[in-house]
């Protein structure tokens, strides 16, 4: 198995030093953990080519445009959007005017304020965990035609109300869009932005949930809105909306395509399948098929309820060979968290 990504460590050499002797001395035994069993449903779908996408941080799928998929690059790069073709190729480079690339690390399409597709780019890292006092999300309307330009982006500032930490996950909900951030945290949260942005001062995001996935790397909601699905870097899991329209119950995990570093999720637009990218040089997009249990209210059907025993038994087979492997890096990132700052 891949382990994730290459560490950048910038801060405190001694901290880092050890982290890295422990993530040296566990790299044997992450190798020995056996692959997934379901990894065979990814299809890899193109693979990302230009040479200016080496941190693909995030992936959206176009509302304008079908079969784009829009991505781009994690920290320090310019603030620039990325249209994919079907065959991976760029179609087009949208740049954000007025916005700065700190820390992106996830983007969803939803809507402006008067009903029109737009991009929305989360600049919510914080490799520090608390170092930054706010977080910020860009938007820009999707351009009807596709072209490389330069969009004046519209910038939302936001406080988390229990205080700053580091998050690599931002969805819009596509039936209210309304905006969400999962933290990146062994025990992480979901917080709720509110119902209306407002470009001046601070938006709060409160805390509406805590039960996702540790070290969320990215998530996104289902084209329904009736569910949505938090990945971190070995799998993912899905969860219902309630019927008050807050975050719900968890319905299944999925299994992923063992990748680089994956940092990137979202649904197609049938919604029957996710599409997961990774940051490196030449990286694939798989397209994984999610099961019925992973569908609020599934459809049961014969086929269906005669293949569960042999599913079920499958993720049970994945889980468990992700056990060992789970407990040892989350001793090797507890070694090194908040002092080892990485681009990711």
């Amino acid at each position: 198995m891949i382990m994730p990504a290459p560490v950048h460590a910038r801060l405190a050499r001694p901290a880092a030093g050890l982290a890295a002797l422990a993530l040296a001395a566990l790299a044997p035994l992450a190798a020995a953990v056996p692959a997934r069993a379901d990894d065979g449903d990814a299809r890899e779908l193109f693979k990302v080519t230009d040479s200016r996408i080496t941190e693909s941080s995030g992936l959206a799928l176009s509302a304008r445009h079908p079969g784009v998929i829009y991505t781009h690059n994690d920290s320090g790069g310019r603030p620039q959007i990325f249209a994919l073709g079907k065959d991976g190729r760029t179609r087009a480079v949208l740049t954000l005017g007025g916005a700065t690339a700190r820390d992106w690390e996830a983007m969803a399409v939803g809507e402006d304020e008067r009903g029109r597709p737009a991009i929305y780019v989360a600049d919510i890292g914080d490799n520090l965990g608390g170092a930054w006092p706010y977080v910020t999300v860009y938007r820009i309307p999707e351009p009807a035609t596709l072209s490389s330009r330069t969009i004046q982006a519209t910038a939302f500032r936001f406080k988390y109300a229990d205080g700053p930490r580091n998050a690599e996950t931002m969805m819009v909900n596509p039936v209210t869009n309304r905006l969400y951030i999962v933290s990146k945290l062994f025990g992480g949260a979901i917080y709720e932005a509110p119902a209306t942005l407002r470009t001046s001062g601070f938006n709060k995001l409160r805390k509406v949930g805590d039960d996702v996935p540790s070290i969320a790397t990215d998530g996104a909601f289902a084209p329904d809105g009736r569910s949505f699905v938090v990945r971190g870097y070995f799998g993912a899991r899905v969860y219902a909306m309630g019927a008050d329209g807050k975050p719900g119950k968890s319905l299944h995990s999925v299994s992923l395509p063992a990748q680089e570093q994956g940092e990137s999720i979202t649904y197609t637009a049938g919604g029957r399948s996710v599409l997961v990218g990774s940051e490196g040089s030449d990286q694939p997009v798989y397209e994984v098929p999610l099961p019925a249990e992973a569908m609020p209210s599934p459809p049961v059907t014969a086929e269906h309820a005669a293949g569960k025993d042999d599913a079920d038994q499958g993720h049970r087979d994945a889980s468990g060979s992700r056990v060992g492997l789970f407990l040892v890096l989350a001793i090797a990132a507890a070694v090194g968290y908040g002092v080892i700052r990485r681009r990711a």
